[in-house]
C-alpha cells in the first residue's frame, strides 16, 4: 500500500477523537486542532477516491468528475461557515485557496521537484490558458470592490445583483473551460489521466491485483469521506471563531492562510508527489487547476447559495485580499510562462506567499 494511504489511515483517528471532544467541550481550541487535522485525511481519501474512479470511468467522464469533485472539501467547509453566518472568513477563504494553490502548493511543487531534478518541463500552452483564465477570474473580483470604492454611495442591492451576474458568467466560462479540457483541446490535458493510470497499473502490479480500479469500492469511499468532511467540517466551523480569537488571530487572517491549509491537504499531497516523480505537467495543472475550479465554480456556487439559505454573500471583497490574489495570479503567470521550472523559481513562489501571509497576519482587523 502506498505510503501517502498508510499516513491518511493512521490520521483517521483523530476523526472519532475531534467528535468526542466537541461532545465532551473540551475547549474550543482542543476542538478547533482535532478537527482541522481530522479533515486532512478525509480530504485525502476524498481526492483519492475520485482520482480512481476517473480512471475506472476513462478520461471524458473522468475528467468532469475531477473538474467538479477537485475542491469538495474546500466547499463543504465554506458552505458550512456559511450556514453559521461567516460570511467574512468564507469570502477570505476563497481569495486565500486561489494564493495558496499558485503560491505554496505551486512553490513547494518546483522547489522540491527543483531539489531533484536540475530543470523541469511542462506544457506552457496549458499554463498560458489558465493564467489566461485565472485573469478573468482577477477582474471579477476586482470589479465589485472597485464599484464601491469609486462611488459615493452604493446600493447593498445593487452589489447583490452584480454578484449573481458575475457568479452566472463564471460559471458558464466555467462550463466552457470544461468543454475546451475535455472535448475540443483535449489532446492538452491528456498527461493528467496517463498519470492517474500509470499509478493505478503500479499498484496493481505491486500487489498482484488488476490495474482496473473496483469503481463501487471507490464510490463507497467517496460517500463515506464526503459525509465525514461535512460532519467534522461542522464540529471544525463551530470552534474556528472562538479558538482563532483566543490565539489572536483576525478573521482575515483565518480564512486567507488557516482555511486552505486544512482544506487543500489533498492538493498539496498529490501535487508535491507528481512533482518529485519529474511531471511537472500534472503538478502545475494541479495548482492551476484548482485555483481555477474555486474562481470559476465555489465562488460563484456560494453567491448563489448564500442567497437560497438567507445567508446573503457578495463578490465584494476585501480591497487587501484583491491586491493579493492580483500578486499572485502575476507572479504564477510569470513563472510558468516559459514552460520550465527550478527550485529557485519554487523559493520565489514560497518568499511571496511568505509576504503575503505575514501581511494578512499583521493586517488590522
Amino acid at each position: 500500500m502506498p505510503t501517502k494511504n498508510l499516513i491518511s489511515i493512521g490520521l483517521l483517528i483523530f476523526v472519532p477523537i475531534a467528535i468526542a471532544a466537541d461532545k465532551l467541550e473540551w475547549g474550543a481550541l482542543t476542538v478547533f486542532g482535532l478537527s482541522a487535522i481530522a479533515i486532512v485525511p478525509l480530504a485525502i481519501w476524498l481526492s483519492t477516491a475520485t482520482e480512481e474512479i476517473a480512471v475506472s470511468l476513462g478520461p471524458a467522464i473522468g475528467g468532469l468528475l475531477n473538474a467538479v469533485f477537485g475542491n469538495a472539501t474546500e466547499l463543504i467547509i465554506a458552505i458550512v461557515a456559511l450556514k453559521e453566518g461567516l460570511v467574512d472568513i468564507v469570502k477570505a477563504s476563497i481569495t486565500g485557496t486561489i494564493i495558496s494553490n499558485l503560491l505554496l502548493v505551486m512553490g513547494l511543487s518546483m522547489f522540491l521537484g527543483g531539489l531533484r531534478y536540475k530543470e523541469q518541463e511542462f506544457k506552457p500552452v496549458v499554463a498560458r490558458v489558465n493564467g489566461s483564465t485565472m485573469t478573468l477570474a482577477v477582474i471579477a473580483i476586482v470589479l465589485p470592490a472597485t464599484v464601491i470604492t469609486t462611488s459615493n454611495v452604493v446600493e447593498p442591492s445593487a452589489i447583490e445583483n452584480l454578484s449573481l451576474f458575475v457568479a452566472a458568467v463564471l460559471i458558464i466560462v466555467y462550463a466552457f473551460t470544461l468543454l475546451f479540457s475535455l472535448k475540443t483541446h483535449s489532446y492538452l490535458y491528456d498527461v493528467s489521466v496517463v498519470e492517474l493510470e500509470g499509478e493505478v497499473a503500479q499498484a496493481g502490479e505491486e500487489h498482484g491485483e488488476h490495474s482496473k480500479p473496483n469503481l463501487w469500492f471507490w464510490v463507497g469511499i467517496l460517500v463515506a469521506a464526503t459525509v465525514g468532511v461535512a460532519i467534522v467540517s461542522e464540529i471544525f466551523v463551530g470552534a474556528v471563531e472562538e479558538a482563532t480569537a483566543g490565539l489572536g488571530l483576525t478573521p482575515l487572517f483565518t480564512g486567507v492562510i488557516l482555511l486552505p491549509l486544512v482544506g487543500g491537504a489533498a492538493e498539496y499531497v498529490t501535487a508535491v508527489r507528481v512533482a518529485l516523480k519529474n511531471n511537472m505537467d500534472l503538478s502545475v495543472s494541479v495548482a492551476m487547476g484548482s485555483s481555477l475550479l474555486v474562481a470559476l465554480l465555489v465562488a460563484p456556487i456560494l453567491v448563489i447559495i448564500g442567497l437560497l439559505i438567507g445567508q446573503p454573500m457578495d463578490l465584494n471583497f476585501n480591497l487587501f485580499e484583491v491586491v493579493a490574489v492580483a500578486i499572485a495570479v502575476i507572479t504564477a503567470n510569470l513563472i510558468s510562462l516559459d514552460g520550465r521550472s527550478n527550485w529557485l523559481e519554487g523559493m520565489l513562489l514560497l518568499a511571496t506567499y511568505a509576504i503575503l501571509g505575514a501581511a494578512f497576519y499583521f493586517h488590522p482587523v
